[in-house]
C-alpha cells in the first residue's frame, strides 16, 4: 500500500468542509450540548440516590427527576438537531465529490478510460462515494461524540474517585495496541474489497452490455460461473475483513469492561466499607460505563475510518489524473466562420504501449475547404487513427496537424470540436427523447430547429409516428429503434450542430440496403458545402468523392479519383476486384 492511503489522506477532503463550515459548527455546538447532558445525567442518578433514597427526601427527589426530565429533553433536541445536521453534510459532501470527480473526468482523453475501465470508475464513483458518505454523515460523528464522552467522562470519574478511576483507564491504553495491530490490516482489505466490487461491476455491466452476443454463443452457464467465482472472491475478502474488525471490537470491548468489572468489585467493598457513598458508585459506574462504550464505539468507528481511508485513496487516484490533452494557456482561436481546409504535415503517431508499430507514419496531406474525402484501406491501415487525431483525443508524437492554418495543439480542445461532426459506425444514443438526442448537437436549439435536422436526415416521418413523436423515449442507447434509425437520428445530431468538418467512420457498413440508401441520402445532404472525410470499407459508398486517399500500415500510398486510383494503386485496384468483380488482370 502506498503510504498517502493511510487516514490522514482523509484531511484532503476538508476543504469541501468549508461551504458549509455554519452548519458544521452548529452540528458541533448541538454535540457539546448532546453529550454534556448525558454527563449531567450521572450527577442527577447520584444526588437522586445520596439525597433522595437514602435521605427519603421526596422534594428533593422530585426537583432532581425535574430537573433531569429537563435533561432528557434537551438531549433529545440536541442529538435530533445533529443527527440532522451531520446527515446532511455527509449527503451533501457526498454528492459534492461525485460532482467534482464526474466534471474531472469529462476533462481526461478518451484513452484514460480505455486504460481504467469505465465500469471501474464507475463503481469508484457510486460505492466509494457512499463510503465516504457514511464516514462523514454516521462515523465521523460518532467518533466526535464519543470523544467527547470519553474525556467528559474520564474527567468527571477523576473528580468522583480518583483511586477507582485508575482501574479503568489502565484498560483504555491496552485498547491502543489491538486497534494498531489491526488497523493497518483492515485498511489493506478495506481496498481489496473494494477492488473486487469494482471487478463485479465491470464484470456485470460487459455482460449485460453485450447481453445479444452472450447469448447467440450460448454463454450464460460460462458468464455465470465466471461472475458466481468473482462474487465468491470479493464475499471471502469481505469476510475476512470483517473477522479482523470483529477482532478489533471484541478485543478493545472486552478490555475495558473488564476493568469496568474490577472497578465495580473495588467499589462495592468501598461502600460496605464506608468510604465511598452507593450515590458516587453509582455515577461513578454511570461514567465508567460511558468511557467504555466510548472506547468500544472508538475501535469500530477506527474500522470505518480505515475502510474510508481505502475509498478516498481510489476516488483521489481520479482526481489526480491529469489531462493529457488539454487547452494551451493561451490558446489561438480559429477563423470566424471556419472554412475547413486541412494541413497535414510528416505526422507521426503510436498508441501508447504501440511505440514499435505506429498508426500513421509519414503522413503529408492537404485537405481544400469543402473538399469531400475518402479514407479506404485495409483494417488497422489508420483511417479512424486520423480521425481520432483531427478530434485531438490523441496528440501527434511527431508533426504538425492544421484546422485553418491553426495547429491543433494550440486550439482549445472544445473550441476545435465545435467546428467539427462526428457520426460513428455505431452512433452512440442517451437514455432520453429522440428530441432530446438530436439537441445533443446544439442544446440551445428550438423545437424547429430540431424537427428541420430530423427532416434533413430522413428521420423525420419514422419519428412522428412513434406513441409521443420526437418526444418518445427511446430507451437506453436507442434500444427501441433499429440500426439504420440509430444512423438516422445521429445524422439529425450532426445536421443541428452544422459543423465545417464532417467526419464519418463507416457510417453505412452495418445497414440494409433500404436503411443505407437512406442513410446516404442523408449523408449527401449533411456533406454538401463543407470539408468531409468519410472511413469506408465500401468503395461504392464512396466512389463518388472529390478525392480517395489508400492507407496502409499507417501510410499514405495513393491519391485521386476512382479511375486515377485504379491505374496507379495496385492495393485500391485489389480492393476494387473484391467488391466490384473487376477483371483487373
Amino acid at each position: 500500500m502506498p503510504s498517502r492511503s493511510r487516514p490522514r489522506i482523509l484531511l484532503r477532503l476538508l476543504p469541501l468542509l468549508r461551504p458549509y463550515r455554519w452548519r458544521a459548527c452548529l452540528a458541533g455546538l448541538a454535540l457539546l450540548v448532546a453529550s454534556s447532558s448525558v454527563l449531567l445525567l450521572g450527577q442527577g442518578l447520584r444526588t437522586v440516590i445520596d439525597r433522595g433514597f437514602l435521605d427519603a427526601d421526596v422534594a428533593r427527589l422530585n426537583r432532581t427527576l425535574a430537573v433531569m426530565l429537563a435533561v432528557v429533553a434537551l438531549l433529545a433536541a440536541a442529538s435530533a438537531l445533529r443527527y440532522y445536521l451531520v446527515t446532511w453534510i455527509g449527503e451533501r459532501l457526498a454528492a459534492d465529490l461525485r460532482r467534482d470527480v464526474f466534471g474531472h473526468l469529462l476533462t481526461l482523453e478518451p484513452a484514460f478510460f480505455e486504460r481504467n475501465g469505465a465500469g471501474e470508475i464507475q463503481s469508484r464513483l457510486t460505492a466509494d462515494t457512499s463510503v465516504l458518505q457514511s464516514l462523514f454523515g454516521s462515523s465521523l460523528s460518532v467518533a466526535l461524540r464519543n470523544l467527547v464522552m470519553l474525556f467528559g467522562a474520564v474527567a468527571l470519574m477523576l473528580v468522583t474517585q480518583p483511586w477507582l478511576s485508575a482501574l479503568v483507564l489502565l484498560g483504555i491504553p491496552l485498547t491502543v495496541l489491538p486497534i494498531l495491530a489491526f488497523g493497518r490490516r483492515v485498511r489493506r482489505l478495506s481496498r481489496h474489497s473494494q477492488d473486487q466490487i469494482a471487478e463485479l461491476g465491470r464484470y456485470a455491466g460487459e455482460a449485460l452490455n453485450g447481453i445479444r452476443t452472450l447469448q447467440a454463443f450460448d454463454h450464460e452457464t460460462i458468464a455465470r460461473h465466471d461472475y458466481n467465482r468473482t462474487v465468491e472472491a470479493a464475499f471471502q475478502v469481505a469476510v475476512f475483513r470483517t473477522r479482523q474488525r470483529a477482532w478489533l471490537t471484541g478485543i478493545a470491548m472486552l478490555v475495558i469492561f473488564a476493568a469496568v468489572g474490577v472497578m465495580l468489585w473495588q467499589g462495592g467493598h468501598a461502600v460496605l466499607a464506608g468510604t465511598m457513598s452507593a450515590g458516587e458508585l453509582s455515577a461513578f459506574v454511570f461514567y465508567a460505563v460511558l468511557a467504555a462504550g466510548a472506547v468500544a464505539a472508538l475501535a469500530e468507528v477506527a474500522g470505518d475510518v480505515q475502510r474510508a481511508a481505502g475509498a478516498a485513496e481510489r476516488l483521489f487516484e481520479l482526481l489526480d489524473a491529469r489531462p493529457r490533452i488539454q487547452a494551451p494557456p493561451v490558446p489561438r482561436h480559429l477563423p470566424s466562420p471556419v472554412r475547413g481546409e486541412i494541413r497535414i504535415s510528416a505526422l507521426r503517431f503510436a498508441y501508447p504501449g504501440r511505440q514499435a508499430t505506429p498508426a500513421l507514419d509519414g503522413l503529408d496531406l492537404h485537405i481544400r475547404p469543402g473538399e469531400r474525402i475518402a479514407l479506404v484501406g485495409p483494417s488497422g491501415a489508420g483511417k479512424s487513427t486520423l480521425l481520432q487525431l483531427l478530434l485531438r483525443f490523441y496528440d501527434p508524437d511527431a508533426g504538425r496537424l492544421t484546422l485553418d492554418g491553426v495547429d491543433l495543439r494550440d486550439l482549445d480542445p472544445g473550441e476545435l470540436r465545435g467546428a467539427l461532426g462526428m457520426v460513428a459506425q455505431e452512433p452512440v444514443l442517451f437514455t432520453g427523447s429522440a428530441a432530446d438526442n438530436i439537441r445533443y448537437g446544439r442544446p440551445g436549439a428550438d423545437d424547429e430547429a430540431v424537427r428541420a435536422a430530423a427532416r434533413d436526415a430522413h428521420a423525420l416521418a419514422f419519428l412522428e409516428a412513434l406513441p409521443a413523436g420526437l418526444d418518445t423515449h427511446i430507451g437506453p442507447g436507442g434500444v427501441q429503434l433499429s440500426g439504420g434509425q440509430r444512423q438516422r437520428l445521429a445524422i439529425a445530431r450532426a445536421l443541428l450542430r452544422d459543423p465545417a468538418v464532417l467526419l464519418l467512420d463507416e457510417a453505412t457498413s452495418a445497414l440494409d440496403a433500404e436503411s443505407e440508401r437512406l442513410v446516404q441520402a442523408a449523408l449527401d445532404r449533411l456533406m454538401r458545402g463543407r470539408t468531409s472525410l468519410v472511413v469506408a470499407h465500401r468503395l461504392a459508398t464512396v466512389i463518388a468523392a472529390d478525392r480517395l486517399l489508400v492507407f496502409d500500415r499507417g501510410r499514405l500510398i495513393g491519391s485521386g479519383t476512382h479511375d486515377e486510383l485504379l491505374a496507379s494503386t495496385p492495393l485500391y485496384r485489389h480492393l476494387a476486384s473484391l467488391q466490384f468483380a473487376l477483371d483487373v488482370s
